[in-house]
């Protein structure tokens, strides 16, 4: 498992997550469920959905391909 996803990606990724569980424990719901899916690639960093692409929004990935 390789890193695939940035910084910035992350941060984009684990406020809706934040907030899709925080709505999910406040209405009691099992939607809050689904937060796990951006919460998880977040704090990986790395996405399966993106990794047979190679969209890689990773700084380190990106300089080390260009020198």
């Amino acid at each position: 498992m390789e890193i695939n996803i940035g910084s910035i990606d992350r941060l984009v990724r684990s406020i809706p997550g934040r907030a899709i569980g925080a709505a999910g424990l406040s209405i009691t719901s099992w939607f809050g469920l689904i937060a796990l899916v951006p919460l998880g690639t977040a704090a990986l960093g790395w996405c399966p959905f993106a990794a047979p692409f190679e969209p890689s929004t990773c700084e380190l990935r990106s300089e080390r391909s260009s020198a």
